[in-house]
């Protein structure tokens, strides 16, 4: 416990101190050239944009505009890759007068565009040009250095080497300081600047998860969860596979409408205990309920953490998520029901025969799971409809739903605190899951930095390049490149690194609209149940069982779980390709 505090206090801890030298370092940098006066000239204005090859804008690009040999203007793109470059030349010399504009930026190779005075247009004693300029990427300095660290930076995550957060940090840290060292003083080296780096934070989704961190923090002092528990043993009457069933079910919907990693931390002490006493190995319970938590996240916008950050990316609402994704994932189940009992079903009827009495089990599970604070409840569920409502209609409203969590969490924390049922410093302290929070914000400054250094470029055009531009083999290759890597490695920072690359596609494939962004969704999350590491769903609920002395090996879970995966990939596959959800 004093480890686990100690590492929380001291992640945030460099985290904020980090972040705070970084933002004076974020003031630094040079200024736009400003026209110097020359009395009776005649003013000169160049304006455009600046352009990668998949038409995208580019930010932070040096532009030097010189006239007749003489640098007269020094300007630098704005993040829709906008320029205008003003100065003044000498009265009736524009006649004459031969411009060159040299735009500078790194990952990009450097280009001089020249043209003449005559071009300009002309009202009054101003002169006018229109100008956009493509630049092509080059595979420099700092594309090399980003792609490195980015690369070791999963490697340490994806193999719990170093703890994600630490891990995330670090590379985060290494970029932006090695951008303002030794980028400075060559510019090649520059990945990205400090305002750069917090722009590619998506505040969207670290408020919504902290909105939900916090609604679930409150409700588990209910013990509503663990009476749940009961109450599906109890219609269960006993029968070991229905009891699997109704709690998949219920960790299915719980996970759609919290999320799966909550929904596996709630339950799993639960489920532990009911399979223990019902002479049942909790690894043949746990695993099925960790499998249907990934499958019911994926129904909706909320449910996963890779959902949370598509839907932020691209827009897309929660009943956008619902409409696509839920009937694809009630058939998942129903397959998963299946599988359970092939997999499972002797176990299950073995667990069955050596409960002797039934009832009286049931009467010892209702007096150890009981609802213990139900004015708190009452309230808690109040608030939590009332959230619900506002994710279901946030489209409507043109609001985030990071706003519907906040709004829910805020009003049913005050609520707890008036009535001194929750602890304050204990929510914040245990609740709110700060490594995770962090991890998320220094994950999105590194996909930042190898987007702006080009990494995800080249890998959409390899994309669009072996798909040759078809719909459906773009799909195809989302779809399981996206599952076959989750199962191995977190589809957290993978999901992060797909999503510019899927919003170019969606651009260049005729038809795709967002049929692409659910071929994303769910290859992430259901690629998560290939192995033990794929999703934080599985990683959360095994070391707690491991925790209490039932263990599973990566290849024993791999060869229950991995099956399951591919199966249900190719369920999505003609689902996608029937329906064509969009």
């Amino acid at each position: 416990m004093r480890t686990q505090k100690a590492l929380l206090v001291g992640t945030v801890t460099i985290a904020l101190v980090f972040l705070v030298s970084l933002a004076f370092a974020g003031h630094g940098g040079g200024k736009a050239h400003e026209a110097v006066h020359i009395e009776g000239g005649e003013y000169v204005s160049i304006a455009g944009s600046i352009l990668d090859s998949h038409d995208e804008p580019i930010a932070e690009a040096m532009i030097e505009v010189r006239l007749n040999g003489h640098a007269v203007a020094h300007v630098e793109t704005g993040r829709n890759g906008h320029y205008m470059a003003e100065f003044m030349v000498e009265k009736d010399a524009m006649e004459t007068a031969s411009f060159e504009m040299e735009v500078r930026k790194a990952s990009f190779g450097a280009k001089t565009v020249d043209f003449a005075g005559s071009e300009f247009a002309k009202k009054g004693d101003h002169y006018y040009l229109i100008e956009k300029i493509a630049l092509d990427r080059v595979l420099g300095p700092a594309f090399w250095i980003s792609t490195v660290v980015f690369i070791i930076a999963y490697a340490l995550i994806a193999f719990e080497l170093l703890h994600r957060t630490i891990a995330a940090m670090l590379g985060a840290a290494f970029m932006l300081v090695l951008s303002y060292t030794i980028g400075t003083i060559n510019p090649e080296f520059r990945i990205f600047s400090f305002e750069f780096a917090i722009h590619a934070i998506d505040m969207n989704v670290v408020f919504l998860l902290m909105g939900m961190m916090i609604i679930v923090g409150v409700l588990k002092n209910t013990g509503v969860f663990q009476w749940c528990a009961y109450i599906s043993y109890k219609v269960a009457k006993g029968k070991v596979f229905l009891l699997t069933v109704i709690l998949m079910i219920f960790t299915a919907v719980s996970s759609a409408f919290l999320d799966n990693v909550t929904t596996m931390l709630l339950l799993t002490g639960v489920a532990i205990e009911i399979a223990v006493s019902c002479s049942l190995n909790p690894l043949y319970l746990l695993i099925p309920l960790v499998l249907a938590s990934n499958v019911g996240g994926t129904s909706t916008l909320i449910g996963d953490p890779p959902n949370i950050m598509i839907g932020s990316y691209c827009g897309l609402t929660f009943m956008d998520f619902v409409i696509a994704l839920a009937l694809l994932c009630c058939v998942g189940m129903l397959v998963m029901f299946v599988y359970t009992k092939l997999v499972w079903g002797k176990d299950y009827a073995k667990a069955q025969a050596s409960v002797a009495n039934v009832e009286e089990f049931t009467a010892e599970l209702k007096e150890k799971y009981k609802i213990y604070d139900p004015t708190l409840l009452t309230y808690g569920l109040l608030i939590l409809g009332f959230t619900v409502f506002l994710f279901l209609s946030h489209g409507y409203w043109h609001m985030e739903v990071s706003i519907a969590a906040l709004t829910g969490a805020s009003v049913l924390f005050t609520v707890g605190i008036l009535t001194k049922k929750v602890d304050m410093i204990h929510l914040i302290e245990k609740d709110i899951e700060w490594p995770t929070l962090m991890f998320f914000i220094f994950l999105f400054v590194l996909v930042g930095a190898v987007e702006e250094a080009g990494l995800l470029a080249l890998i959409a055009d390899w994309i669009l390049e072996l798909s040759k531009g078809n719909f459906l083999m773009a799909m195809t290759l989302i779809l399981w490149v996206a599952a076959i890597m989750s199962a191995f490695v977190d589809n957290i920072p993978f999901t992060a690194t797909m999503l510019p690359i899927v919003a170019y596609l969606t651009k260049v494939i005729p038809g795709s609209e967002n049929t692409l962004w659910w071929a994303l969704a769910v290859g992430a999350c259901f690629g998560g149940n290939g192995t033990i590491i794929g999703a934080s769903a599985n990683v959360v609920t095994m070391g707690i069982a491991e925790s209490k002395g039932y263990k599973i090996s990566f290849i024993g879970f791999m060869k229950t779980a991995f099956p399951y995966m591919i199966l249900s990939i190719a369920i999505a596959q003609a689902w996608i390709m029937i329906f064509r959800p969009t």
